[in-house]
């Protein structure tokens, strides 16, 4: 059976996190409000809370505690329950290219650029949701061994931050998915261009920028994995990048409930202020006994329960070496709608509260908007739902 309930060493953690969250919480107006600033790597209040987590040190987790693929989503959960962007010590490591070079790298590659700071690119300004789309070229100087890459990326997450960029380009058009590879290009590389960062409706202080490469030449060996084929029958080098989203896309969703909790904590706090009652007690039916208000906000809590069981249970899938391609995309789905309906639900309960800049509400809804966008969304997720549970195929759902 599984088990998600947290032990104690689970919620000491938890704690400790939830406190940090808070400083970076102080400083979340302000960064979106600055939205062309670049957030600090370390913000004045680190030194003294990390003095005071080294005199009081957390227990070590143990056998008995949450399964370490579990416990990184309800961490995830809990440092975006103070900002999307602001971190008390930005990680220098990380990026979601980071997660393609471990999941389809060599090991000398991953030795070679495993230290650094990875983005990935992916989307063009013709191709948002299809990746199968992708019209970057890569063609192969043979005279010299290099790579020449040609082509525009756009909404590159961390794109100013990175030291380099696992880039998706296609080596044959005509072979479509197939022809997809993935190419480690390293910042200062000549042909290589940020002309800037992207303006965001939400998460507007995370440095999502685009590039530009125009004959931009790398190493024949930055090829993630190596492998040059193009094979006529299967999707190639592909299919198996794409599996780094099965574990990135339920810690997207985590992100995402992270702050769908915030509004709802900070909501109910609100709620109970004003006297309202919210009580779990009157059971299924009983909802009508209920002030609307109180009804309303207790259907959010439910489905946030009900998207953060899917997420974890996708999570402890992944560290059971289980396959859980549906259940990722099942819960990136389920959270990407969830946490639109609470953060805006939140604010509909609070009314001027709700949409009053004195607050982080109207923020929270529309950070939160990316959940169902980035790393394919809420609409591509529930085509390869649809592929999954009816069995159809790429050409049944066009």
């Amino acid at each position: 059976m599984i088990d998600f309930r947290p032990t104690a060493t689970d919620e000491a953690m938890l704690a400790r996190l939830h406190a940090e969250a808070l400083i970076c919480r102080r400083h979340a107006r302000a960064f979106d409000e600055r939205e062309a600033e670049m957030i600090p790597d370390v913000l004045p209040e680190a030194a003294a809370f990390e003095a005071e987590a080294k005199a009081n040190p957390l227990p070590k987790p143990g056998p008995d505690d949450t399964p370490p693929a579990v416990m990184m989503m309800l961490q995830t959960m809990a440092a975006y329950w103070g900002d999307y962007s602001v971190r008390l010590r930005r990680s220098t490591s990380g990026g979601l290219g980071n997660a393609a070079l471990m999941a389809a790298g060599t090991e000398a590659q991953k030795a070679k650029w495993g230290q650094l700071l990875l983005s990935m690119a992916i989307t063009e300004p013709g191709c948002g949701s299809d990746p199968s789309r992708v019209s970057t070229t890569a063609v192969l100087d043979e005279q010299t061994n290099e790579w020449i890459l040609n082509g525009e990326k756009i909404f590159v997450t961390t794109g100013i931050r990175a030291d380099g960029v696992v880039l998706w380009a296609t080596l044959d058009k005509s072979a479509g998915r197939a022809g997809i590879k993935s190419f480690l290009v390293v910042k200062g590389t000549p042909g290589f261009d940020v002309p800037h960062k992207e303006k965001k409706l939400g998460i507007r202080a995370d440095d999502t920028a685009a590039y530009v490469f125009r004959d931009c030449r790398i190493p024949r060996e930055n090829l993630l994995g190596g492998d040059e084929s193009i094979p006529k029958q299967s999707s190639g080098g592909f299919r198996g990048v794409m599996k780094t989203f099965n574990m990135t896309r339920p810690l997207t969703a985590a992100m995402g409930l992270g702050i769908a909790e915030a509004a709802l904590d900070a909501t109910r706090e609100a709620l109970t202020e004003a006297g309202v009652e919210l009580d779990w007690a009157t059971g299924p039916g009983g909802m009508g006994r209920l002030s609307a208000a109180a009804e309303r906000f207790m259907r959010l809590e439910t489905l946030f329960e009900a998207s953060k069981w899917t997420v974890l249970q996708c999570a402890w899938m992944a560290g059971k070496g289980l396959p859980n391609n549906l259940e990722s995309s099942v819960s990136k789905a389920h959270a990407g709608s969830a946490v639109r309906q609470i953060t805006q639900g939140c604010i509909e309960i609070l009314g001027a509260m709700g949409i009053s800049r004195e607050h982080l509400f109207e923020k929270w809804m529309r950070d939160s908007r990316i959940t169902d966008i980035y790393e394919g969304t809420g609409e591509i997720q529930r085509l390869i739902i649809a592929r999954g549970l009816l069995d159809y195929t790429r050409d049944d759902l066009k």
